[in-house]
């Protein structure tokens, strides 16, 4: 049986600009794809941290070294510059090949478009008991 997996993720990146007229989709530096191993017209699950909306898309090149993630189109309406996301790319893995499968996830620095580090594990979620 295939399942779907977690593939790629970018954390917590910033939108630079909006396009209501640019043909739609996401446009992302060329790096930050490279990095995190994401194919130009691949799909995009978006995730806005500000306003909780989440949409689908695909990607385009921006240009390299340049920080932009940019929202085109239809996708422009749903976050404004300056709101952080998670994009998120998922892949069909069979499950007997699961347990083999490590995502590239990428991480940025505060405020910033620059990657901080680079992983393939998300840590075990613990109980925070509030006193």
């Amino acid at each position: 049986m295939l399942i779907n997996l977690l593939k790629s993720k970018l954390h917590r990146v910033n939108i630079t600009n909006v396009h209501h007229d640019y043909e739609g989709s996401c446009a992302i530096d060329e790096h930050l794809l490279n990095s995190a191993k994401i194919h130009e017209y691949e799909m995009l699950h978006i995730y806005n941290l500000e306003n909780g909306k989440r949409f689908t898309t695909y990607a385009i090149k921006a240009e390299k070294n340049s920080g932009i993630i940019s929202l085109n189109g239809a996708a422009s309406f749903m976050g404004d510059v300056g709101n952080k996301l998670i994009i998120c790319t998922y892949a069909e893995i069979d499950s007997d090949l699961a347990h083999l499968h490590k995502p590239t996830l990428v991480y940025f620095k505060e405020n910033s478009n620059e990657i901080n580090k680079i992983g393939t594990k998300i840590d075990t979620q613990k109980q925070v008991i509030k006193t």
